[in-house]
Protein backbone atom coordinates (compact mmCIF):
# COMPACT_ATOMS: atom_id res chain seq x y z
CA UNK A 1 0.00 0.00 0.00
CA UNK A 2 1.20 3.68 -0.97
CA UNK A 3 -0.07 6.19 0.87
CA UNK A 4 -0.16 10.13 -0.49
CA UNK A 5 -1.70 13.13 1.58
CA UNK A 6 -2.42 16.51 -0.29
CA UNK A 7 -4.86 19.11 1.08
CA UNK A 8 -8.25 20.20 -1.06
CA UNK A 9 -8.56 23.55 -2.06
CA UNK A 10 -10.60 24.67 1.14
CA UNK A 11 -7.97 23.32 2.99
CA UNK A 12 -9.20 19.60 3.87
CA UNK A 13 -6.90 16.71 4.19
CA UNK A 14 -7.41 13.92 1.18
CA UNK A 15 -5.37 11.22 1.28
CA UNK A 16 -4.79 8.22 -1.53
CA UNK A 17 -4.21 4.88 -0.84
CA UNK A 18 -3.03 3.36 -3.75
CA UNK A 19 -2.17 -0.75 -4.90
CA UNK A 20 1.15 0.39 -6.55
CA UNK A 21 4.00 2.07 -4.91
CA UNK A 22 4.77 3.75 -8.14
CA UNK A 23 1.80 5.75 -8.77
CA UNK A 24 2.27 9.38 -8.47
CA UNK A 25 -0.63 11.71 -7.09
CA UNK A 26 0.47 15.54 -7.84
CA UNK A 27 -3.00 16.50 -8.84
CA UNK A 28 -4.13 19.51 -7.84
CA UNK A 29 -8.08 20.55 -6.37
CA UNK A 30 -8.83 23.45 -9.29
CA UNK A 31 -11.94 24.06 -8.16
CA UNK A 32 -12.82 27.88 -6.38
CA UNK A 33 -13.59 26.63 -2.96
CA UNK A 34 -13.89 28.80 0.26
CA UNK A 35 -12.45 27.54 3.81
CA UNK A 36 -15.28 25.06 5.42
CA UNK A 37 -16.81 26.66 7.92
CA UNK A 38 -18.79 24.08 10.48
CA UNK A 39 -20.82 24.81 13.48
CA UNK A 40 -20.68 21.26 15.44
CA UNK A 41 -21.22 21.40 18.69
CA UNK A 42 -21.77 18.40 21.39
CA UNK A 43 -24.06 18.91 24.10
CA UNK A 44 -24.58 16.21 27.14
CA UNK A 45 -28.19 15.52 28.16
CA UNK A 46 -28.27 15.54 31.89
CA UNK A 47 -30.88 12.90 32.05
CA UNK A 48 -29.64 10.38 29.72
CA UNK A 49 -26.33 10.81 30.13
CA UNK A 50 -25.53 10.54 26.58
CA UNK A 51 -24.23 13.26 23.60
CA UNK A 52 -25.59 14.98 21.01
CA UNK A 53 -23.97 16.75 17.80
CA UNK A 54 -25.32 19.36 17.15
CA UNK A 55 -24.81 20.15 12.99
CA UNK A 56 -26.55 23.23 11.63
CA UNK A 57 -24.74 23.41 9.16
CA UNK A 58 -25.30 20.06 7.53
CA UNK A 59 -28.78 21.44 6.14
CA UNK A 60 -26.85 22.39 2.98
CA UNK A 61 -24.88 19.40 2.30
CA UNK A 62 -25.26 17.67 -1.16
CA UNK A 63 -28.00 15.41 -1.80
CA UNK A 64 -28.38 12.87 -4.45
CA UNK A 65 -27.01 13.85 -6.96
CA UNK A 66 -26.77 12.23 -10.73
CA UNK A 67 -24.11 10.37 -11.30
CA UNK A 68 -22.44 12.68 -13.45
CA UNK A 69 -22.38 15.33 -10.74
CA UNK A 70 -20.91 12.92 -8.26
CA UNK A 71 -18.29 13.95 -5.74
CA UNK A 72 -16.84 10.54 -5.24
CA UNK A 73 -15.58 10.28 -8.78
CA UNK A 74 -12.84 11.25 -10.06
CA UNK A 75 -12.30 14.41 -11.95
CA UNK A 76 -12.59 14.37 -15.21
CA UNK A 77 -11.98 17.52 -17.83
CA UNK A 78 -13.94 20.46 -16.65
CA UNK A 79 -15.86 18.26 -14.01
CA UNK A 80 -14.50 18.93 -10.86
CA UNK A 81 -14.86 16.88 -8.08
CA UNK A 82 -13.71 16.29 -4.05
CA UNK A 83 -10.89 13.88 -5.68
CA UNK A 84 -8.57 16.19 -7.90
CA UNK A 85 -7.04 12.93 -9.47
CA UNK A 86 -8.50 11.25 -12.84
CA UNK A 87 -8.47 7.59 -10.80
CA UNK A 88 -7.42 6.33 -7.65
CA UNK A 89 -7.87 2.97 -5.79
CA UNK A 90 -9.20 4.14 -2.45
CA UNK A 91 -9.41 7.84 -0.97
CA UNK A 92 -9.93 9.50 2.76
CA UNK A 93 -11.34 13.40 2.59
CA UNK A 94 -11.90 15.25 5.67
CA UNK A 95 -15.98 15.70 5.10
CA UNK A 96 -16.93 19.17 3.61
CA UNK A 97 -20.08 18.68 5.13
CA UNK A 98 -18.93 17.03 8.95
CA UNK A 99 -20.76 16.11 12.16
CA UNK A 100 -18.21 16.98 13.83
CA UNK A 101 -15.18 18.91 13.83
CA UNK A 102 -12.02 20.90 15.80
CA UNK A 103 -12.58 20.27 19.68
CA UNK A 104 -15.85 18.14 18.94
CA UNK A 105 -14.10 15.53 16.99
CA UNK A 106 -13.45 14.90 12.97
CA UNK A 107 -15.15 13.16 10.11
CA UNK A 108 -13.94 11.77 6.82
CA UNK A 109 -15.32 9.91 4.14
CA UNK A 110 -13.40 6.64 2.70
CA UNK A 111 -14.09 6.32 -1.52
CA UNK A 112 -13.84 2.39 -1.76
CA UNK A 113 -13.45 2.26 -5.77
CA UNK A 114 -13.54 5.01 -8.43
CA UNK A 115 -16.17 2.32 -10.11
CA UNK A 116 -19.68 4.60 -9.35
CA UNK A 117 -21.80 1.80 -9.89
CA UNK A 118 -20.37 -0.74 -7.97
CA UNK A 119 -20.97 -1.86 -4.26
CA UNK A 120 -18.17 -2.93 -1.80
CA UNK A 121 -19.54 -6.76 -2.74
CA UNK A 122 -18.07 -6.11 -5.91
CA UNK A 123 -14.02 -5.45 -4.79
CA UNK A 124 -11.76 -7.67 -5.35
CA UNK A 125 -9.88 -9.52 -2.33
CA UNK A 126 -6.99 -6.98 -2.90
CA UNK A 127 -9.24 -4.05 -3.27
CA UNK A 128 -11.49 -4.81 -0.46
CA UNK A 129 -8.03 -5.59 1.72
CA UNK A 130 -6.64 -1.72 0.45
CA UNK A 131 -10.02 -0.33 2.65
CA UNK A 132 -9.12 -2.96 5.63
CA UNK A 133 -5.30 -1.38 5.47
CA UNK A 134 -6.91 2.37 5.18
CA UNK A 135 -9.32 1.76 7.72
CA UNK A 136 -6.09 0.81 9.72
CA UNK A 137 -4.21 3.77 9.23
CA UNK A 138 -7.00 6.20 10.00
CA UNK A 139 -7.95 4.80 13.02
CA UNK A 140 -4.29 5.05 14.00
CA UNK A 141 -3.58 8.44 13.10
CA UNK A 142 -6.93 9.78 14.56
CA UNK A 143 -6.30 8.10 17.98
CA UNK A 144 -3.76 10.01 18.51
CA UNK A 145 -5.41 13.68 18.03
CA UNK A 146 -6.39 15.02 21.50
CA UNK A 147 -9.79 15.75 21.05
CA UNK A 148 -10.52 12.09 19.81
CA UNK A 149 -11.51 9.24 22.22
CA UNK A 150 -13.25 6.32 19.57
CA UNK A 151 -13.22 5.65 16.40
CA UNK A 152 -15.87 4.60 14.68
CA UNK A 153 -15.26 2.94 10.54
CA UNK A 154 -18.83 2.29 8.90
CA UNK A 155 -20.56 2.26 6.18
CA UNK A 156 -24.18 2.85 5.15
CA UNK A 157 -25.49 1.30 1.87
CA UNK A 158 -28.95 2.15 0.15
CA UNK A 159 -31.73 4.93 -0.18
CA UNK A 160 -33.52 2.95 2.54
CA UNK A 161 -30.55 3.99 5.16
CA UNK A 162 -30.76 7.66 4.19
CA UNK A 163 -27.64 7.58 2.13
CA UNK A 164 -27.71 10.58 0.31
CA UNK A 165 -24.56 9.48 -2.52
CA UNK A 166 -24.52 6.69 -4.59
CA UNK A 167 -21.23 6.26 -4.91
CA UNK A 168 -19.45 2.72 -3.00
CA UNK A 169 -18.31 4.75 0.24
CA UNK A 170 -18.06 4.81 4.16
CA UNK A 171 -17.29 6.82 6.68
CA UNK A 172 -15.43 7.30 10.24
CA UNK A 173 -16.09 9.35 12.60
CA UNK A 174 -13.76 10.26 15.30
CA UNK A 175 -15.43 10.74 18.29
CA UNK A 176 -14.45 13.08 21.61
CA UNK A 177 -16.11 10.55 23.93
CA UNK A 178 -16.74 6.80 24.03
CA UNK A 179 -20.34 6.01 22.42
CA UNK A 180 -23.12 5.69 24.72
CA UNK A 181 -23.00 2.01 23.02
CA UNK A 182 -19.30 1.35 23.51
CA UNK A 183 -20.44 2.44 27.11
CA UNK A 184 -23.22 -0.37 27.56
CA UNK A 185 -20.49 -3.07 26.41
CA UNK A 186 -17.77 -2.32 28.61
CA UNK A 187 -20.41 -2.35 31.75
CA UNK A 188 -21.43 -5.55 30.93
CA UNK A 189 -17.90 -6.51 30.18
CA UNK A 190 -16.95 -5.12 33.81
CA UNK A 191 -19.61 -6.93 35.61
CA UNK A 192 -18.91 -10.24 33.86
CA UNK A 193 -15.85 -10.09 34.90
CA UNK A 194 -16.24 -9.33 38.27
CA UNK A 195 -19.42 -11.90 38.66
CA UNK A 196 -17.19 -14.73 37.25
CA UNK A 197 -13.92 -14.26 39.01
CA UNK A 198 -12.16 -12.70 35.48
CA UNK A 199 -13.50 -14.32 32.36
CA UNK A 200 -14.00 -12.02 29.25
CA UNK A 201 -17.50 -11.62 28.10
CA UNK A 202 -16.60 -11.51 24.69
CA UNK A 203 -14.29 -14.80 24.38
CA UNK A 204 -17.30 -16.63 26.41
CA UNK A 205 -19.92 -15.17 23.88
CA UNK A 206 -17.74 -15.91 20.69
CA UNK A 207 -16.90 -19.44 22.78
CA UNK A 208 -21.01 -20.01 23.02
CA UNK A 209 -22.01 -18.59 19.42
CA UNK A 210 -19.08 -20.86 17.84
CA UNK A 211 -20.61 -24.03 19.28
CA UNK A 212 -24.69 -22.94 18.31
CA UNK A 213 -26.76 -23.31 15.05
CA UNK A 214 -26.45 -19.20 14.36
CA UNK A 215 -22.61 -19.32 12.82
CA UNK A 216 -23.13 -18.14 9.26
CA UNK A 217 -19.78 -18.83 8.44
CA UNK A 218 -16.36 -19.64 9.87
CA UNK A 219 -12.80 -19.26 8.69
CA UNK A 220 -9.38 -20.18 10.69
CA UNK A 221 -9.34 -16.66 11.82
CA UNK A 222 -13.18 -15.34 11.58
CA UNK A 223 -16.39 -16.42 12.51
CA UNK A 224 -19.90 -14.67 11.98
CA UNK A 225 -22.95 -15.63 13.73
CA UNK A 226 -26.45 -14.04 14.04
CA UNK A 227 -26.62 -13.49 17.58
CA UNK A 228 -28.59 -15.17 20.33
CA UNK A 229 -30.63 -11.60 20.78
CA UNK A 230 -30.25 -10.10 17.22
CA UNK A 231 -32.23 -6.42 17.08
CA UNK A 232 -32.87 -6.69 13.36
CA UNK A 233 -34.27 -9.32 10.99
CA UNK A 234 -31.04 -10.09 9.68
CA UNK A 235 -28.23 -9.26 11.86
CA UNK A 236 -24.71 -10.48 11.00
CA UNK A 237 -21.82 -10.38 13.82
CA UNK A 238 -17.94 -10.25 12.42
CA UNK A 239 -15.36 -11.15 15.03
CA UNK A 240 -11.57 -12.07 14.93
CA UNK A 241 -10.73 -15.31 16.39
CA UNK A 242 -8.05 -14.00 18.01
CA UNK A 243 -9.51 -11.22 20.49
CA UNK A 244 -7.96 -7.27 19.82
CA UNK A 245 -9.13 -4.12 20.92
CA UNK A 246 -9.32 -2.52 17.35
CA UNK A 247 -8.17 -2.88 13.77
CA UNK A 248 -4.41 -2.16 14.73
CA UNK A 249 -4.35 -5.62 16.90
CA UNK A 250 -5.05 -7.84 14.06
CA UNK A 251 -2.17 -9.61 12.74
CA UNK A 252 -1.20 -10.71 9.15
CA UNK A 253 -3.52 -13.78 8.76
CA UNK A 254 -6.28 -12.18 10.06
CA UNK A 255 -6.02 -9.29 7.88
CA UNK A 256 -5.59 -11.23 4.95
CA UNK A 257 -8.07 -13.56 5.54
CA UNK A 258 -10.71 -10.78 6.11
CA UNK A 259 -11.41 -9.81 2.47
CA UNK A 260 -12.06 -13.19 1.52
CA UNK A 261 -14.95 -13.60 4.43
CA UNK A 262 -16.19 -10.42 4.54
CA UNK A 263 -16.83 -10.37 0.62
CA UNK A 264 -18.86 -13.99 0.82
CA UNK A 265 -20.82 -11.98 3.56
CA UNK A 266 -21.79 -8.73 1.87
CA UNK A 267 -22.85 -11.30 -1.71
CA UNK A 268 -24.63 -13.29 1.03
CA UNK A 269 -26.38 -10.17 1.92
CA UNK A 270 -27.28 -9.51 -1.72
CA UNK A 271 -29.13 -12.71 -1.98
CA UNK A 272 -31.42 -12.81 0.98
CA UNK A 273 -34.29 -11.41 -0.64
CA UNK A 274 -33.73 -13.29 -4.16
CA UNK A 275 -33.42 -11.83 -7.72
CA UNK A 276 -36.01 -9.08 -7.44
CA UNK A 277 -34.28 -7.49 -4.64
CA UNK A 278 -30.21 -7.89 -4.87
CA UNK A 279 -29.22 -4.89 -3.22
CA UNK A 280 -29.62 -5.17 0.07
CA UNK A 281 -29.43 -1.91 2.34
CA UNK A 282 -27.25 -2.03 5.14
CA UNK A 283 -25.07 -0.35 7.76
CA UNK A 284 -21.62 -1.83 8.26
CA UNK A 285 -20.08 -0.85 11.71
CA UNK A 286 -17.03 -1.84 13.52
CA UNK A 287 -16.86 -1.49 17.13
CA UNK A 288 -13.46 -0.61 18.44
CA UNK A 289 -12.26 0.03 22.06
CA UNK A 290 -12.16 3.68 23.03
CA UNK A 291 -8.86 5.52 23.23
CA UNK A 292 -9.43 7.63 26.01
CA UNK A 293 -8.94 6.39 29.81
CA UNK A 294 -11.26 3.72 31.43
CA UNK A 295 -11.66 4.54 34.60
CA UNK A 296 -15.61 4.28 35.60
CA UNK A 297 -15.45 0.69 33.96
CA UNK A 298 -13.68 -0.86 37.31
CA UNK A 299 -11.46 -3.47 36.33
CA UNK A 300 -11.47 -3.07 32.76
CA UNK A 301 -8.87 -2.71 30.28
CA UNK A 302 -8.71 -1.41 26.29
CA UNK A 303 -7.15 -5.50 26.47
CA UNK A 304 -10.39 -6.70 27.71
CA UNK A 305 -12.49 -5.46 24.01
CA UNK A 306 -12.93 -7.43 21.20
CA UNK A 307 -13.16 -5.72 17.93
CA UNK A 308 -16.05 -6.86 15.92
CA UNK A 309 -18.16 -5.96 12.59
CA UNK A 310 -21.67 -5.02 13.06
CA UNK A 311 -23.56 -6.03 9.74
CA UNK A 312 -27.91 -5.44 9.64
CA UNK A 313 -29.93 -4.71 7.45
CA UNK A 314 -33.66 -2.50 8.22
CA UNK A 315 -35.42 -4.80 5.53
CA UNK A 316 -37.84 -7.44 7.35
CA UNK A 317 -38.59 -9.02 4.13
CA UNK A 318 -39.46 -8.72 0.22
CA UNK A 319 -40.25 -4.84 -0.47
CA UNK A 320 -41.08 -4.45 3.62
CA UNK A 321 -38.74 -2.28 6.16
CA UNK A 322 -38.34 -2.49 9.92
CA UNK A 323 -39.38 0.65 11.03
CA UNK A 324 -37.81 1.80 14.46
CA UNK A 325 -41.10 2.74 16.07
CA UNK A 326 -42.91 3.37 19.35
CA UNK A 327 -40.43 0.68 21.49
CA UNK A 328 -37.47 0.95 19.79
CA UNK A 329 -37.37 4.81 19.14
CA UNK A 330 -39.36 5.75 22.49
CA UNK A 331 -38.02 3.41 25.01
CA UNK A 332 -34.78 1.49 23.09
CA UNK A 333 -36.43 -1.96 23.48
CA UNK A 334 -36.45 -3.75 19.74
CA UNK A 335 -38.69 -6.31 18.76
CA UNK A 336 -37.62 -8.60 16.37
CA UNK A 337 -40.21 -10.01 13.70
CA UNK A 338 -37.19 -12.83 12.80
CA UNK A 339 -35.54 -15.24 14.91
CA UNK A 340 -32.04 -15.31 15.08
CA UNK A 341 -32.41 -18.80 14.06
CA UNK A 342 -34.24 -18.72 11.08
CA UNK A 343 -32.21 -15.54 10.12
CA UNK A 344 -28.71 -17.77 10.45
CA UNK A 345 -30.23 -20.39 8.17
CA UNK A 346 -31.45 -18.13 5.67
CA UNK A 347 -27.83 -16.52 5.30
CA UNK A 348 -26.57 -20.62 5.10
CA UNK A 349 -28.66 -21.21 2.20
CA UNK A 350 -28.19 -18.54 0.20
CA UNK A 351 -24.34 -19.35 0.09
CA UNK A 352 -24.96 -21.90 -2.99
CA UNK A 353 -27.45 -18.99 -4.84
Amino acid sequence: MKKTSTRLADGRELIYYDLRDDTVRDAVDRRPLERTVTTSEVRRDPLLGDSVAIASHRQGRTYHPPADECPLCPSQGERLSEIPDSSYDAVVFENRFPSLAGDSGRCEVVCFTSDHNASFADLTEEQARLVLDAWTDRTSELSHLPSVEQVFCFENRGAEIGVTLGHPHGQIYAYPFTTPRTALMLRSLAAHKEATGGENLFDAVVASELAGERVVLEGEHWVAFVPYAAHWPYEVHLYPKRRVPDLLGLDEEARTEFPKVYLELLRRFDRIFGESEPSTPYIAAWHQAPFGQLEEFEGVSRDDFALHLELFTIRRTSGKLKFLAGSESGMNVFINDISPEAAAQRLREVASS
